[in-house]
């Protein structure tokens, strides 16, 4: 298929060449010229504007915007409106609030125009590895791009089927690593969940790391005192543990380089999914303790700073390129 991809940065530039990887063509744009010319070089059909773009898209023109949420999203995306024709799709796979996406659905149907969002994890490492992929979508425009989803995905791999799971009565696209939600700004509502989950397990292994750091003050008794290898713990809890997971692989990774983390400044930004899902669990009526001193953790890192919140700044570097260097 024939894809407009609009915003190359660490996400777009690198599902842009996965896409071509898979035998997709990808018509890119981006304000940053080099960006377009690295992706150029790569294979994808440069452009430099978005009338450009539609004059190389196909009909209906997919176009698939991959920029950060806000502002600039909704003013990329209102002015492929006024390009784009009846049927054709615009994709947003940002970060986007859920209410936006039913918003521009509601407006963008009225011209005929169909509206998805995706809700996309995977960072840097996603060229490689492959996204995981929250859709919220009309059924019929789900399947028509669903060859683009699949190429996107990690796949089954060799991950094993969960006991119980009955492949003839499952969607068996949620083995491969993308599912269709439901309707607009169902994909992105369940993605902003998953970042306040993520917040969450983040600060328990922040707020771990701190403790084994700390076990040497000079607070304690002398006899109290351990002087822990905290690249060891984290390389011998990735093997058998309960807790292994993919955050525990970086932030080895990134103590097995610095134990101390000195590159790292601590002071730990959102992006504004956290925010989101408390307010999410508060007009539901859902308590939601863990994830909502995650957030506050975050806050309270940019007046003062621990080592715990160079772990946090650690595992945002490690799977979304979050640069938070000590200033």
């Amino acid at each position: 298929m024939k894809i407009g991809m609009i915003g190359l940065g660490r996400m777009g530039g690198n599902m842009a060449r996965r896409l071509m990887a898979g035998g997709h063509q990808v018509v890119a744009y981006d304000r940053d010229a080099d960006a377009v010319a690295k992706l150029t070089a790569d294979g994808a059909e440069g452009v430099d504007s978005l009338d450009a773009v539609r004059g190389k898209l196909d009909s209906p023109a997919i176009w698939w915007v991959m920029l950060p949420a806000g502002e600039i999203t909704e003013g990329t995306i209102a002015q492929i409106a006024e390009k784009a024709q009846a049927g054709d799709i615009i994709i947003d796979g940002g970060n986007s609030f859920y209410k936006d996406d039913i918003r521009r659905a509601k407006s963008l149907r009225e011209k005929g125009i169909e509206y998805v969002d995706v809700g996309t994890s995977g960072g840097v490492w996603g060229k490689d590895r492959g996204y995981c992929m929250m859709i919220g979508a009309e059924p019929r425009i789900m399947e028509h791009l669903d060859p683009i989803f699949e190429t996107l995905a990690p796949g089954a791999g060799t991950i094993p089927r969960t006991p119980g799971r009955v492949a003839e009565k499952v969607d068996q696209r949620a083995e491969k690593g993308y599912i269709h939600a439901g309707p607009a700004g169902a994909g992105h509502f369940v993605k902003m969940i998953h970042n306040g989950i993520e917040y969450g397990l983040m600060q328990a292994y922040a707020e771990g790391f701190d403790i084994l750091k700390s076990k040497n003050s000079d607070k304690l008794p002398e006899d109290e005192r351990f002087d822990l290898n905290l690249t060891d713990i984290a390389e011998v809890w990735r093997r058998g543990s309960v807790i292994s997971s993919w955050l525990l692989d970086l932030t080895a990774i990134a103590l097995a380089k610095d134990e101390m983390l000195e590159q790292f400044s601590g002071h730990v930004a959102d992006s504004g999914e956290g925010q989101w899902t408390i307010d999410a669990a508060m007009e539901e009526k859902v308590p939601a303790n863990v994830l909502t001193a995650s957030l506050f953790a975050r806050y309270r890192s940019r007046v003062e700073h621990t080592f715990g919140d160079q772990v946090l700044s650690a595992m945002r570097f490690g799977f979304g390129g979050h640069v938070e260097i000590p200033q």
